[in-house]
């Protein structure tokens, strides 16, 4: 399982990336792995703004559907829309080609309220 330095997750098991003004979110690869088969994003938030926590989507998997949460407040400025027709992407690369949402961070300090990698290692009790 990895478990990249480079970037802050959730309780919720969602992460974020921080690259220069925009944010990569995404589910970790804790999450994908308990859900199993990815087989439907429903992301339809582009251009919204939400808080810290608030649901922005929606992830389904053969055997259920799971909130996506938001890590810290922002607006969102693109979906993956790769996954549209690729939702198998989460599952196969949830770090990188399975991103689901870039963002524009409205308060930087919210990030200081995330876990680090050992910090969601140790929640998740790996």
């Amino acid at each position: 399982m990895n478990f990249p330095n480079n970037i802050k997750y959730t309780k919720e098991h969602e992460w974020i990336r921080i690259e220069g003004d925009t944010a990569y979110v995404g589910i970790s690869d804790f999450a994908q792995s308990e859900l199993g088969e990815i087989v439907y994003v429903d992301i339809t938030s582009q251009g919204e703004t939400f808080g810290q926590g608030e649901t922005f989507g929606t992830i389904e998997a053969v055997k259920t559907v799971s909130d996506l949460f938001m890590p810290v407040s922002g607006t969102v400025e693109e979906i993956n829309d790769t996954l549209e027709d690729s939702p198998e992407l989460v599952n196969q690369d949830p770090y990188g080609e399975g991103w689901l949402i870039k963002i524009t961070v409205n308060n930087a300090e919210e990030l200081n309220q995330l876990l680090s990698a050992d910090q969601y290692k140790a929640l998740i009790g790996k």
